[in-house]
């Protein structure tokens, strides 16, 4: 249990990537408050609905990691909300006392051609997955500084390196959130707290499954079209998971001396 007494953030915790990072840090020893929303502001994401239920999946996840002998706690904010994340930090505090390591997981793809990208699907992919970056981990910072350490593994993206069609939008906030993460990292050098992103390839949660119904050829099935997409884009021609992405975000939480990095865990997609 390399984790054994440290407390975890992982936003976006209950479903997808967000929920195998949960249950590994769990098993690993850490305390987990898992945070989640259940109605968003947009349907411009991977659910086509504004009602996604993550706090929701977040109470069953935590509910069920507490069953199994270890320790977490569902929270309930907006990822764009100051005061939700400020109460995000304050109540992991109360109940826990202290915030080692953050790990943003949250975050919304809707897939538009420039000529159908409106100005709101531009706005809320940014506002969701750069601009609640930015937030969570400023607040987080407030409460590692009392502690003189902490770990923020930000997420972005295979398209934070790469450029993707019908992804502009996205492709943008993830090549912002690598950016950020490595100023970020120059800032917090010398206080013991390192920035690290995580840039995962395809592992098949909503956000992929949503994608590929798009991205199929006429008359091909989601598997067809899955499996297409695989051969071409993926050298290795097999999907990552989200225990994959939970190992890289466990050694970037016990790795002191790694900051600044973006890790592409992506079978070769971004060679």
């Amino acid at each position: 249990m390399r984790l054994k007494g440290m407390t975890a953030i992982v936003t976006g915790g209950g479903t997808g990537i967000g929920k195998g990072v949960s249950e590994r840090l769990a098993r690993e020893g850490a305390n987990v408050s898992i945070i989640g929303i259940d109605v968003v502001k947009s349907e411009a994401n991977q659910y086509n609905s504004r009602n996604i239920g993550g706090y929701t999946a977040a109470k069953k996840l935590a509910k069920a990691i507490v069953n199994d002998g270890y320790q977490a706690i569902a929270i309930e904010a907006d990822i764009t909300n100051e005061d939700q994340v400020k109460n995000m930090i304050d109540e992991t505090v109360r109940q826990f006392g202290a915030v080692d390591i953050l790990v943003n997981c949250a975050g919304v793809v809707s897939f538009r051609k420039i000529e159908n990208l409106t100005v709101q699907d531009w706005d809320y992919v940014m506002d969701v997955n750069l601009k609640g970056t930015y937030i969570v981990d400023k607040a987080a910072i407030v409460q590692m500084r009392k502690q003189g350490k902490g770990k923020i593994i930000n997420f972005s993206s295979e398209s934070g390196k790469k450029g993707e069609p019908g992804l502009a939008h996205y492709c943008a906030s993830k090549w912002g959130v690598i950016g950020f993460t490595k100023a970020l990292a120059i800032e917090l050098a010398k206080e013991n707290i390192t920035v690290n992103s995580v840039c995962p390839g395809i592992v098949k949660t909503q956000m992929w499954k949503n994608l590929i119904k798009m991205l199929s050829k006429p008359g091909e099935t989601e598997e067809e079209s899955y499996k297409r997409i695989m051969e071409i884009t993926y050298p290795q021609g097999i999907p990552q998971t989200a225990e994959d992405m939970a190992e890289a975000v466990v050694f970037l939480s016990v790795s002191d001396h790694i900051t600044g990095e973006s890790l592409s865990i992506d079978g070769g997609s971004t060679i």
